[in-house]
Parts: C-alpha cells; sequence; structure tokens
C-alpha cells in the first residue's frame, strides 16, 4: 500500500497480485462520519442520528450505518489494493457486531481467488474492532487493471458539518423543563408567522393567542395542512387593531409574551411601545439576536440590530447591560462583550472608536456590570482568536465574544444578516427592557427562528418571574 502522504497514487496490476495477498485500512467512526452517511445515503433512521431513541434501543447508542463498513471496503480496493483502474462488480456483507462513535476499524482485504479469462479478482473481507472482535465479513468481486497507473493523489474536498437541526435543539435546551407561557401573536397571516408559534406549541414553549383576521388565519392553516383545533384565535379587521390588542391581552390580562406576525414592525412597535397604551418598562429598550453558527463554538450574541438607530453613549450602555444580563439568564458566567468598531485604534474621526473606550470606562467604575467588556474591536478580531494574535491582542474577550456591541444598527443589521445567510447561523431574536419580552422577527424569517425566538421569550419570563418572586 502506498503511504497516505504519498503526493501519488498507483495501483497493482492483476498479475502482480497472487492469491493471499492482502491489504488494510484502519479507520475509526466519528459523529461527522454518521451524519455525512446519512446526508449522502437519505438514510436518516433514529436508530443512527437521535441520541434519546437510541439510547432506548437495543444498542444503548448511536450507532453508525452498517454500510460505512462497506465503504471502507472501496475505499481500499478503488485506491490502493488493487487501486486506479478497479471496477466493482459485486459484494456480499454479514454485519456481527455494531460499530459505535469511537470503535477503531481495522478492515482487511486478502485475496480469494483470480480468474485469468476475465482479469476479476474475489476477495475476503473482514473488519474487527479495537477489541479484535468481528463486526462485518463477506467477499467482494472487482475487475482488476491490467496496466499500470500512477497518477497525482487528489485529495477529497474539505466537509464541514452544518447540522441546524441539532444547533436547533441545543437552543431549545436553554428551557428545559420549565412551562410553556401564554403569548399573543400579532397577525399570523402567512405560511411562516403561522407555523412558527404552532411548532413552538408543540415543543412546550407557549401557549400561543393568534390575534388577526379569523378568516386568513384559517384558510393559511388549511393552506398549509397546520392544526390549529383548541387554539385561541381573535378576530380582529386589520393588522393595526391585531397589534392593539395583541399589546393590550400582555398589558391586561396577564399574557407573558408578544409575538410579530405578517405585519410590519413599525405597526407592532407603535402599538407596543406607545406611551399611553403600550409595554414601556422601565427600563430602555433594546433588540438582541441570538446566533448559534457552524463555524463559532458558542452562542453569540448582536445587539442592537434592529431597534436604537444611532445610539448615544448612554443608550448604548443600556443596551449592552440588557444584553448582559440575558447572557446570564442563558447561563453565560460574566459574558465577554466585544465594543466593535472598523479598527482598534482610538480615532477622533471615529465616533464607536471613543465610545469604546468610555464605555470601557464605565464598566470599570460600575455603570455596566456583570459582564467584560473590551474594545475597540474589528469584528473579526472579537470572534477570531487567529486574527486577535496576529494583532497582538491580549484580552480574554479578543477572539471570544459572547455579545457583539455594534456602533448602530446599520452594523448591527449587516452582522446580523451576514450571520444568517453567509455562515447558516440559526438565529432567534427578541426586544428586552419592554414589560413582557416581545418576539421580533422579520416576515422572511423561518418557522425555526420564530419558534427560537419563542424559546428565548419562555427563558426571560421564567427568569422575571422568579426574580420577582424572591
Amino acid at each position: 500500500m502506498s503511504h497516505s502522504g504519498d503526493p501519488f497514487i498507483q495501483n497493482r496490476t492483476f498479475d502482480e497480485i497472487e492469491v493471499g495477498d492482502s491489504a488494510q485500512l484502519t479507520r475509526t467512526l466519528r459523529t461527522a462520519d454518521i451524519q455525512l452517511f446519512a446526508a449522502i445515503s437519505g438514510d436518516i433512521n433514529p436508530t443512527h442520528l437521535d441520541t434519546e431513541f437510541a439510547q432506548a434501543g437495543q444498542f444503548r447508542d448511536i450507532v453508525g450505518h452498517s454500510l460505512w463498513g462497506g465503504t471502507l471496503v472501496s475505499a481500499i480496493l478503488g485506491t490502493e489494493f488493487p487501486g486506479p483502474g478497479t471496477v466493482y462488480v459485486s459484494q456480499s456483507f454479514n454485519f456481527w457486531r455494531p460499530v459505535t462513535v469511537g470503535d477503531t476499524i481495522v478492515l482487511s482485504v486478502t485475496c480469494r481467488e483470480k480468474h485469468e479469462h476475465n482479469h476479476h479478482i474475489v476477495f475476503d473481507c473482514k473488519a474487527v474492532n479495537q477489541s479484535g472482535v468481528k463486526v462485518m465479513d463477506g467477499c467482494a468481486e472487482v475487475a482488476a487493471p491490467t496496466q499500470r497507473i500512477r497518477r497525482p493523489r487528489v485529495l477529497p474536498p474539505e466537509i464541514k458539518i452544518a447540522d441546524r437541526e441539532e444547533r436547533f435543539r441545543r437552543m431549545l435546551s436553554l428551557v428545559d423543563g420549565l412551562p410553556p407561557i401564554p403569548v399573543a401573536v400579532a397577525c399570523p397571516c402567512d405560511a411562516d408567522s403561522l407555523r412558527g408559534p404552532l411548532q413552538a406549541a408543540v415543543l412546550g414553549l407557549v401557549v400561543p393567542i393568534l390575534v388577526g383576521s379569523d378568516r386568513k388565519i384559517r384558510a393559511v392553516a388549511e393552506e398549509q395542512m397546520l392544526d390549529i383545533k383548541g387554539i385561541r384565535i381573535i378576530n380582529v379587521p386589520d393588522n393595526l387593531a391585531a397589534a392593539e390588542t395583541a399589546v393590550a391581552l400582555c398589558r391586561d390580562e396577564g399574557v407573558s409574551a408578544l409575538m410579530k406576525g405578517s405585519l410590519s414592525t413599525r405597526d407592532l412597535m407603535r402599538a407596543a411601545f406607545s406611551k399611553t397604551a403600550g409595554l414601556r418598562g422601565e427600563r430602555r429598550i433594546s433588540h438582541v439576536f441570538v446566533a448559534s453558527a457552524p463555524a463559532y463554538p458558542k452562542l453569540l450574541l448582536v445587539t442592537d440590530a434592529a431597534i436604537n438607530i444611532a445610539p448615544t453613549l448612554e443608550e448604548k450602555a443600556d443596551i449592552i447591560q440588557n444584553a448582559i444580563d440575558l447572557a446570564e439568564m442563558m447561563g453565560i458566567a460574566e459574558p465577554k462583550v466585544a465594543l466593535l468598531a472598523a479598527t482598534e485604534t482610538v480615532n477622533p474621526k471615529m465616533p464607536a472608536t471613543l465610545d469604546a473606550v468610555a464605555l470601557c470606562e464605565m464598566a470599570k467604575h460600575g455603570k455596566i456590570r456583570g459582564g467584560l467588556l473590551a474594545g475597540p474591536l474589528a469584528f473579526d478580531k472579537a470572534v477570531s482568536p487567529r486574527a486577535a494574535g496576529i494583532k497582538g491582542i491580549h484580552s480574554p474577550v479578543a477572539g471570544n465574544a459572547d455579545i457583539l456591541a455594534v456602533p448602530d444598527i446599520e452594523a448591527g443589521n449587516i452582522i446580523a444578516r451576514q450571520l444568517e445567510y453567509l455562515a447558516d447561523a440559526l438565529m432567534g431574536g427578541i426586544v428586552l427592557g419592554a414589560r413582557v419580552p416581545v418576539v421580533l422577527t422579520t416576515r422572511a424569517d423561518t418557522a425555526q427562528t420564530r419558534t427560537v425566538s419563542c424559546a428565548i421569550a419562555q427563558l426571560i419570563h421564567h427568569h422575571n418571574s422568579s426574580r420577582e418572586a424572591k
């Protein structure tokens, strides 16, 4: 067998292989192998992907697909023994024992028969695990190459697993065991704005109250085959009435959260933050995106990207405090806050850099509590340890931020949407500082995003309720 570091790949011809010759391949099963095999094959048997199901099943753990071992046979025959030019004819395998994540398999293929008339070779195949226990055996027949082939080794493409469903489950785990909360949904009159709260209800996060046109809501439910049986619907004539009614439910009837449906943000915010009939509290209103991105090892909060357009220094302090408080509710101890700007150098022509220095001083004097602030920091220095190291920035925050505090709404919105659409981040969005949490999503947001946002609202409600009870 050629060494894996060899820049060339070459075969052994039919004439060069003798009965009894063999080759081996060693491979350790990883979670990524199972996920990739499921993605390629379409085999999404929960035995391979659902930890809860697997733990209650026959093997008490996630196991690999049986044919994963078969792919190892293909790998060794096609790349090493005989190698390039080999054509598969048939295979037959027996699977004796499951392979779980972390098991190391040693696969052997041994030449059993050679057929001169067609240059076919039959190989015995056997795989044992790290304990020497047989997990698979069988045979494979190939048409072996008759000419020597030596080619540059072409490396396979690098593949990264973006397991959105797993990230979705991890985000929902923040509210494991918490009872559902009533949420008033203003104008859920399109597919995603209705599916989101209904999915959240099925998952035990919320009890939705649908406020809007009864006719439109039922038409969407019928078209999308969504079950709204038993769901309370309050029929109102238009979007503005839906917003005002949903706000009144939160203000006067003890409903725990407000949720935006298919109406405009302006209509909902006008009703929610009316000085006479809205939901204003004692704190400044601000918005936080909670993002789970495949390339970042933890949740990332971005604020403010939806409410405060060009916040003053004092307003930024309140915005950051809101985000720190939310991060602490999520179990993040002493959240690391990166104060974003275009550079790490203080420049009087860049107000964001001056504000960053001032905010750090405010934190030192206790005007911002609970978090660890650093800035000014450019985006890459906030999230990349490598970028921070190259620039010589030594800070617990640099390259390891929990919260990105942006200079204005434009920067925040651009960052949040880039995370979502270019980095495949799973997002949730929440408005803080009102008398109840407000789930503020865009019309383009998916039902999954809306469900995550409901979970964040549920977390905030129960945290605030427990604090008030003390």
